[in-house]
């Protein structure tokens, strides 16, 4: 329980419905552990695991009549979340926690806490849909029903025995629907807005984030410092460090040219920055590593999919094959901001068929 509207529905319908329900909320960073750093705020608001949500999750835990504990986290989250996120962007690489935080906390730890306790599933407000397909014999991940909504592209991790275990009440319905079912068990939270950003980064600011993180673990923000780049080799000028830069990114490259430049890779071991036209940022291949299958057990051939290298955007048509430990994309057409450190989710229509990180 997130303390929001998704996970409040999905504990109230299961109650309803007669279930033996337990609430669990995971804390996993405390929002006011960086205050009094330089640009940091005192009190963070409006994203999920605050102190607020915490509070909301038990009175909806109340409301419904059933047991409700906080489970702290925070030592794991800061080892498989936090310290990543700051080590990726320090090595020129753009990461992705929410994922992280699914496949390491939510759908591992949560699933452990509640075998402890006796609970034989775990059910949670994300928009997405699971089954057990007979003929293939695995269980398998959809997109939801409301494809505004759909999460599918953070839970790419997700193993067979955690599917196995796992509940997605919401992923037939729409958001509306959803409200309206919060406001029909009288939950307080039903007009609640949804939480955005990365928790633990306040306004969205990872570079203000990545300082005060260092300086509260008295480390010194490495000299990553280098030159920008074209992608011939020719130094067109100076940069203050590569986790200032993401693929893709136009604003504050400090060079002033005929036409615009972008970011169109990062080399961490160098410290340089490539950059160039609008035109260069489009890549026709890309290959994924710490791969994840849910559909298949293996990749044995060829196969035709369609991927999504970001949460926003649209699926590409592409074909995608085994190569040794990694798997190897060839897109139909070229897409724009490849993006190394990023999630590529495999689909076949509403079927997840797996998904890796951007090497």
């Amino acid at each position: 329980m997130s303390g929001g509207v998704d996970s409040s529905v999905v504990a109230a319908v299961l109650r309803a419905e007669g279930h033996n329900l337990i609430g669990l909320t995971m804390q996993l960073w405390n929002q006011r552990r960086l205050a009094g750093h330089a640009g940091m705020p005192e009190q963070v608001t409006g994203r999920c695991c605050s102190l607020d949500d915490v509070y909301d999750a038990r009175r909806v835990a109340e409301t419904i009549g059933i047991p409700y504990y906080v489970v702290n986290h925070e030592d794991r989250f800061e080892r498989d979340v936090v310290r990543p996120f700051v080590e990726e962007y320090l090595s020129g690489r753009t990461p992705i926690p929410c994922s992280l935080c699914n496949n390491h906390l939510k759908f591992d730890q949560l699933l452990t806490v509640a075998q402890q306790i006796g609970a034989e599933q775990v059910a949670t407000g994300h928009y997405a849909r699971v089954e057990f397909d007979n003929a293939v014999g695995r269980w398998l991940l959809r997109r939801p029903t409301d494809t505004a909504k759909d999460q599918t592209y953070f839970l790419f991790g997700l193993t067979q025995e955690q599917l196995s275990r796992t509940l997605f009440p919401l992923g037939g319905m729409t958001k509306p629907e959803v409200r309206e079912l919060a406001r029909k068990h009288a939950l307080v939270i039903a007009e609640k807005p949804d939480s955005q950003e990365i928790c633990f980064v306040p306004g969205g600011d990872y570079k203000t984030f990545i300082d005060a993180y260092l300086a509260e673990q008295g480390d010194a923000l490495p000299d990553t410092a280098g030159e920008l780049v074209t992608a011939s080799g020719e130094v067109v000028g100076e940069h203050a460090g590569i986790h200032n830069f993401t693929v893709g990114q136009r604003k504050g490259l400090g060079v002033a040219t005929g036409s615009p430049l972008y970011v169109i890779q990062i080399k961490g071991e160098a410290r340089q920055v490539v950059v160039g036209g609008q035109d260069e940022l489009y890549s026709k291949t890309m290959r994924t590593k710490k791969n994840n299958l849910i559909s298949v057990a293996e990749l044995n051939e060829p196969m035709r999919v369609s991927i999504k290298i970001r949460h926003r955007h649209e699926p590409a048509a592409a074909v995608i094959e085994r190569d040794g430990a990694e798997i190897m994309a060839t897109f139909d057409e070229p897409q724009r901001a490849v993006t190394p450190g990023q999630a590529a989710v495999f689909y076949q229509d509403d079927l997840v068929m797996g998904g890796g990180w951007i090497a």
